[in-house]
Parts: C-alpha cells; structure tokens; sequence
C-alpha cells in the first residue's frame, strides 16, 4: 500500500481514539480516577512505548481492567496518591521481566506459545469481550444496529478513504442518529455547553506506600501474560512477529515505562489495547503513525474539558454497536491462525489444548491465587493462556502419533 498522506492518517488516528475512548474512561470512572487525566496518560504512554520500541509497532495503550478491584481497594484505604504509587512499583514489574525475557532468550518464549495455544487465547480475547459489547449494544439496540449497520456497509462498499474509516462512520451515524432521537442524556449535553475548550486536568502525584505497593504490583504477574499475548495478536493482524522485532523484552521495557509515566501522573496504570487490534483488522492500515496520531488526539482530549464531555456523551448503544464489530474481528483472527496453522483437530490432544483454553478463559472460571498477604484472581485471557500454556507443556506430542501412526501431524 502507497505511503497515506497525512490527512487520511489524521482521520485514521482520530478512529483510533474514538474506539480506545470508552474503556480508558470507563477505569477511572469505575475507580474515582480522573478521565481526563487518565486520557493524556495514555496517550503519553503510547508515545513512549513507539519511541522505546523503535516506532515500528502499531499498538495503543489504555486503561486496563486488571488493576481496577486493587485500585479501589488502595483507594478506598490510603487514596489517590498511595493508587500512583503503587502503579509505578507495577509498571518497575515490567522492566523486571523484560530483563528476564531476555536473559531466558525470546525463542523460548516463542515455543512456549505455539499456534495451538495462541490461536483459541486471540479467540478468547475477542470473545470475552463480547458482553460487554452486548452490554452496551441492548441498552439501545436500535441505535446499536444503526452505527453496525453503518460501519459494515462502509467497509465493504466504500471507496477511498471513506473505505479506511468503518470504525469513525459507524459512531458519527449513530450519534448523529441519537441527538436526533433524543437519545443523548440532555445533563451530558449541558455538560458540553457549559466546559471549557482547554484546561488541565488535575495531575497529581505519586505517594509511595508498602502497602499499595503490595497489592498493586503483584497484578503485574497477570498483565504480563496479558500483554504478551496482545503482541502476538497484534503481530498476527499485521503480519509481523513483534516477539523477534523489536522484541519482547522491548516491547515489556517499553510497556513498564508507560505504566509508570501514566501512574506518575495519577493516571491507571496504561496496557495494550485490543480494541485498537480490532481497528487495525478492520480497516487493514497498520502505519504505526497513525497510532500515534492517536495518541497525541488522546492528549489534547484530555486537555479539553468540552472535548472530553462530547466524547462521555456517546450513549452506550453507539459504542455498543461498533464493539460487536472490533471484538469480532478480534476472534476472527485467533481462528485464522489455527487456520493458517494447520492444526489437526483429529488429534484428542489438539482438542484437549483448544477445549481447556475457551472453556475456562470463557466460562468465567475464577482461580485464586496468594502472595502473602496479597490475594489475586486468574480469570479471562490471562487464565487461559496459563492453562494453554501448562497443557500444551504436560500433554506429550507422541498422543498425536500414536492416534494416527507416525507420519500424522
């Protein structure tokens, strides 16, 4: 593909922002953060991340889930400032384990997620996402289906750059259709009139407690496995293997450092997104700029009160609709790479592997685990990768030569 020039990057970046907006926000909300802040933090961070990573992956990084019964918990006992603190002690995790990638060897890593376990964890990262999707869409479905609607017709019949921007039609139809139907809150809509254009949000910083520090860094154990498995999704949408270049230890180091300059400035602690891989799926631009492009829209935003308001002002029916596409998307990619992967599901042990990963990352299974005092929950991806990767380690490869002879693969 041609080089783009810089005002369909601009309209592709602006896309980018609108579909990591909701969730980035949503953490704070849930956690008595600050939106605003938490919207510069996690532009900030993804500068940092392309910077560190040599410019060349097209990730964005937002709020994540895992931290949020931690940080109310922090919150609720030592406040705001004791949350930065110990966000920027999770984000020293990662410069821990980039070390440690490195030191083990990335090729390791690499035979630790073959195929087989990647493929059904990219299918649970997009499945598990789905209810919230669900969530959203049926709190309006008419208007759930309008921006669907919208954004599916555009990329499949649009030409040009209308054709890049599935993602950015879908919301503008449906907002517009909703400040047509009344179907925006109309205390949203004073809230617009009445911010300002400009303003900074109210950075504050970090206060460093043991106790903070203790039950928010250990979350890392958890993302780590998290992010690993969004670069291999993300490597598999573009075509690229991230892990190798710039590299896995890069991409954690890099990681780290966006977590600690987002929590420094009392903002969540930053991961990657994979609603942004979703993005990337549908409209097949993968120029790292135009996530960055992304970023810096991520941080005026946040220095914009009234720009902020109109983005918490998308009824959840709007965001709704285009999730179902991008998280969708996002499963469609796990299935692609069993696919290309050839994987013989003849094999008992093959569907062994696949079966344990999406029914416990799916089903909701739960499993505690303890670290002294701190108490943590495997759940979701991070629990299905663990499994995946423990099955795929004790279940021998000879169970698939002994069922089918010695030349079966």
């Amino acid at each position: 593909m041609p080089p783009l020039p810089l005002q369909k990057k601009v309209v592709l970046g602006l896309q980018h922002t609108i579909a990591m907006f909701g969730a980035t926000v949503l953490v704070p909300l849930l956690t008595g953060l600050n939106p605003s802040v938490a919207l510069f933090g996690a532009g900030l961070g993804t500068l940092l991340f392309h910077a560190l990573t040599g410019l060349g992956v097209p990730i964005f990084l937002g709020s994540s889930f895992a931290f949020i019964a931690p940080i109310l918990a922090v919150m609720k006992a030592e406040g705001p400032a004791a949350v930065g603190g110990g966000l920027v002690a999770a984000g020293a995790m990662y410069v821990v384990f980039s070390a440690a990638v490195k030191a083990v060897g990335v090729g390791r890593i690499q035979k630790v997620f073959p195929p087989i376990v990647t493929g059904p964890v990219i299918i649970v990262i997009g499945l598990s996402l789905a209810g919230v999707a669900i969530n959203q869409a049926q709190s309006h479905w008419g208007l759930a289906l309008v921006t669907l609607l919208a954004a599916i017709l555009t990329s499949v019949f649009a030409r040009g750059l209308f054709k890049m921007i599935p993602i950015l039609i879908g919301v503008v139809t449906g907002y517009v259709t909703a400040l047509v139907l009344g179907g925006v809150e109309p205390t949203k809509l004073d809230a617009i009139r009445d911010a300002a254009w400009v303003g900074l949000p109210p950075f504050h910083a970090p206060h460093f407690s043991w106790t903070a520090i203790f039950v928010l860094a250990p979350v890392a154990l958890v993302t780590f496995i998290e992010h690993i498995g969004d670069v291999i999704v993300n490597g598999r949408v573009v075509g690229k293997n991230f892990l190798e270049s710039p590299g896995l230890p890069r991409t954690l180091f890099a990681d780290g450092i966006a977590n600690m300059a987002s929590a420094a400035l009392g903002g969540p602690a930053a991961t990657t997104y994979a609603e942004n891989t979703g993005v990337l799926a549908v409209t097949r631009v993968y120029d790292p700029a135009v996530i960055r492009i992304a970023a810096v829209f991520a941080m005026l935003f946040g220095l914009s009160p009234k720009l902020a308001a109109v983005f918490q002002s998308f009824p959840p029916g709007v965001l709704g609709g285009v999730s179902i596409l991008l998280f969708g998307m996002i499963a469609s990619v796990g299935i692609r790479t069993l696919s290309e992967a050839r994987i013989d599901f003849a094999h008992s042990r093959n569907l062994i592997v696949v079966s344990l990963i999406l029914v416990l990352g799916l089903g909701g299974a739960k499993i505690p685990v303890t670290l002294g005092e701190v108490h943590l929950e495997l759940h979701g991806m991070a629990l299905a990768a663990l499994v995946g990767l423990l099955a795929n380690a004790l279940l021998p490869e000879s169970l698939n030569r002994e069922e089918h002879g010695p030349h079966s693969t």
